[in-house]
Order: C-alpha cells, then sequence, then structure tokens
C-alpha cells in the first residue's frame, strides 16, 4: 500500500469516527430498514399481471397427426399478492403439460374454459385469482388417417441485379408436401404453392425461409420449406467466329473480307470455358453487282449467352468463279 492509499484511508476512516461522519452512518442505516419495510409492505399489496403461460401437448401417438395448432403459449390474466407471484417473474415460465389421454375426446384435443381454469389455478397456486385467459379453452382437431402426398409449387418473383442471372432453376428443400385432414381431401387438389417470394438486386446465390401457402381444415407437413435462387456474375467474353456462305452455287467460290466476326456476349461464370456452336454466315443470293457488301448473320445463340452483338455487321467479298 503506497502513501496515498495509506493518506486516504486514514481520512476516511477520520471522518467516520467523527460525529458527523457518525450521523450521516444513522441516517444510511435509517434509509435502509425503511426500504426493506417498503419492499415488504410490497409484496404483500395485491396487484394484477399479466404472463404468458407456454404450452405443452405431451405423449402424442405415433398414428396421430394434429390437424390445427397448439398455440405456443395462453395469456393468463392473475390477481394477487406480489409475495405469491414473485417466482414467476424471474427467469423462464415452466410450460403447462396437457397430457393426450386426458384431452382427447370425438377426434379433436379439448381444454373447455373451466378445466383451462382450473389448470391456471394448480399452476400459479391458491390464493392467486385468474383473472382472464386467452385463448379461454382449447379445440384443436387431430386424424389417424394417412397423409396426402402433392406437389409443391415455387411461387416466386426474383429479379438479380444488373449484370447477373439467375442461374438456374429455383428450388426448394422438397418438391412436395403431406396433407393431412379430418375430412377428405378434394380430388382436385394436386399441388400446392408457397407463399409469394419476391426479392431483386441479387448478386449471390440465396436460401429463404418461405412458408407454404395454409388450406383452412388442412395440416401441411412440412409447413416451411427452404427455397434456394441460384445466382452468378454475367462475365463478358469474346470469339472469333470464320464466316460460312449460304446457298452458293456449285463450282462457285466467294472470299469475304474480312474472313471472320468477333462475337462479344455476357455469360454466367460457370459457364465461361464452354464454347457453344455458334455460325456467323452471309447468303449468296444477296450478292448483286450493285452491292459492295453482304450483312452478316448470326445462328441462334445458347440460352446462356446473354447481350450479344458482333463486329462486322458487313463483310465485302469477291466471287470466283471455278474452271
Amino acid at each position: 500500500m503506497n502513501d496515498n492509499t495509506r493518506k486516504i484511508q486514514a481520512k476516511v476512516t477520520a471522518a467516520l469516527k467523527s460525529s458527523r461522519g457518525q450521523n450521516v452512518m444513522l441516517y444510511l442505516l435509517f434509509v435502509a430498514v425503511a426500504f426493506v419495510f417498503w419492499v415488504f409492505l410490497s409484496l404483500d399489496t395485491e396487484v394484477q399481471r399479466d404472463f404468458d403461460v407456454p404450452v405443452e401437448l405431451q405423449d402424442v401417438p405415433d398414428s396421430v397427426t394434429v390437424i390445427g395448432q397448439i398455440p405456443p403459449s395462453i395469456g393468463v390474466s392473475v390477481k394477487g399478492k406480489d409475495s405469491q407471484l414473485l417466482r414467476f417473474l424471474w427467469g423462464k415460465l415452466s410450460p403447462v403439460r396437457l397430457k393426450w389421454q386426458e384431452n382427447a375426446e370425438d377426434g379433436a384435443i379439448v381444454v373447455n374454459h373451466q378445466k383451462l381454469d382450473s389448470r391456471m389455478r394448480e399452476y400459479f397456486g391458491n390464493g392467486v385469482q385468474i383473472v382472464s385467459c386467452r385463448p379461454d379453452s382449447l379445440h384443436v382437431p387431430y386424424t389417424s388417417q394417412p397423409g396426402v402426398k402433392v406437389k409443391l409449387m415455387i411461387h416466386a418473383d426474383v429479379r438479380p441485379n444488373l449484370q447477373y442471372i439467375i442461374s438456374g432453376p429455383i428450388m426448394a428443400s422438397t418438391d412436395s408436401v403431406t396433407l393431412y385432414s379430418v375430412t377428405d381431401l378434394p380430388h382436385s387438389l394436386k399441388f400446392v404453392s408457397t407463399e409469394p417470394l419476391v426479392k431483386s438486386g441479387l448478386k449471390d446465390t440465396t436460401r429463404y425461409e418461405v412458408k407454404v401457402k395454409p388450406i383452412a381444415g388442412v395440416r401441411i407437413i412440412p409447413d416451411v420449406v427452404t427455397v434456394t435462387v441460384p445466382v452468378e456474375p454475367l462475365i463478358m467474353r469474346k470469339r472469333s467466329i470464320g464466316i460460312e456462305v449460304e446457298n452458293l452455287p456449285e463450282g462457285v467460290n466467294m472470299i469475304t473480307f474480312p474472313s471472320k466476326v468477333e462475337i462479344s456476349y455476357l455469360v454466367p461464370m460457370s459457364s465461361y470455358n464452354d464454347d457453344y456452336p455458334v455460325k456467323a454466315y452471309v447468303d449468296f443470293h444477296g450478292a448483286k453487282p450493285s452491292k459492295k457488301k453482304l450483312g452478316v448473320t448470326l445462328s441462334s445463340m445458347p440460352g446462356v449467352y446473354h447481350n450479344v452483338s458482333f463486329t462486322p455487321d458487313s463483310v465485302e467479298y469477291i466471287i470466283e468463279n471455278g474452271k
């Protein structure tokens, strides 16, 4: 301990031992005692508080599919003393567990108002009044019938950024889903679709969690799928293509100047090294004494080529007759 610390400690000790210091300590003691009394009085005051109590459905048989959705929690408004509710104010609330065999009847999980109110009184303990529950009852249908598998269609409107391309089919993590219903499904129901996926300005392959569009009274498994949108950058590429002559009569030769054209195009990065067949040609029938040039035409382009251009777009020519 250095000299400065010893000096500070000596001053504090002297201040506490002085009459003024003792008065301050006595004042702080009274404040602490008053605070403790206030806490005890507050805990004894009756208040009304709201809680979201988690709900779990237990012991569901493997042969059963629950059609509706058990709410993840029930909003409960209670009235009681703070001392009674103190343990619910700290930490995570434990769930109310609903057992299958105690609540399954006539094709549904049924928890009426009286039963739900009773379970909540047990949960919060004696002396706590249950003011209201939201929802005030549960009625969730289920079925033991096998599901029907149908095709899943992706409803997507996605657009890449400039000089990027959707480089393949937009795929979901599954191509079909299974439908469960208490009543028979219509025979016309051959597919379901995802909720609309609308995105723009994409610059990279992206995955989205997308919900399957719900159908009233039907459980869809899975009801959420991962949709992958493949995106690639477009890269500029150039090639030289020899010019061919169409409709050339037998015994006649045509020489073009130049003999090649240079084509430029944008291509996805994954296809940069792939050479797809492309032709450039002129039509001999277009050659006339009054015309010094012939227009160059390209064959149909592969689907992976974008913004195709070529130069020159016309060439000079010489016609030679064979001997």
